[in-house]
């Protein structure tokens, strides 16, 4: 996301009187960034766009209450990653949960397989196929650790504007960033390995 877009390009009091007008600026400024982060924490179209419509609504009928502390993006940002967690706890309670991970939690422990592919070219990093393997292991992170991942990595949010998303500490935040990333090289290891080889074989040839 971009880190420029701030509250202060906002005219508060007009948003606070229910400015429809300054409002939907609001939400044209916003609305892909709030729904591409839906949509990478619940892998449904239909559910983003409940999740960014209800974001909007809430943010509407609360602006009075914002006391412009937090820019509004990292405000957004948590009425949606809230709205969203509810949705995947109705679902799968047992299964959602971005507090602390006990010590018998292993679905948070580092990998053990860690495999380094920066010599990989480029076109196959950032190729549609590659895409798709990593789209495929980002689903597969606790959900605590994919929350870090999509905020930090995807929409560039900052490590002080996570932690106030999602209530944590910034080294829990950045503890959390490292996990997800170590991860997702170790999901990837497989994929890209072969990538390597092929290369390898390729340069003996």
């Amino acid at each position: 996301m971009d880190k420029d877009q701030r509250t202060e390009e906002f005219s508060l009091q007009a948003l606070r009187a229910g400015d429809r007008t300054e409002f939907a600026r609001l939400v044209e400024t916003y609305d892909k960034f709030i729904y591409r982060l839906a949509l990478r924490m619940l892998e449904n179209q239909q559910d983003a766009e409940d999740i960014l419509q209800e974001t909007f609504i809430k943010a509407y009928r609360n602006l009075k209450n914002f006391d412009g502390r937090a820019s509004l993006s990292t405000w957004l940002y948590r009425i949606a990653t809230n709205e969203a967690l509810m949705l995947l706890r109705r679902r799968k309670p047992e299964a959602v949960s971005i507090d602390e991970p006990s010590k018998d939690d292993r679905s948070e422990q580092e990998p053990l397989e860690i495999l380094d592919w920066c010599c990989l070219p480029e076109e196959t990093l950032m190729s549609s196929e590659a895409r798709a393997h990593l789209d495929k292991a980002i689903e597969s992170l606790p959900a605590s650790l994919r929350i870090v991942f999509i905020l930090r990595d995807i929409q560039r949010l900052s490590t002080r504007e996570t932690s106030e998303v999602l209530d944590l500490s910034e080294m829990a935040v950045k503890t959390r960033l490292s996990r997800a990333r170590l991860h997702l090289r170790e999901q990837l290891a497989g994929y890209f390995g072969e990538k390597l080889i092929g290369k390898e074989r390729k340069s003996t040839l």
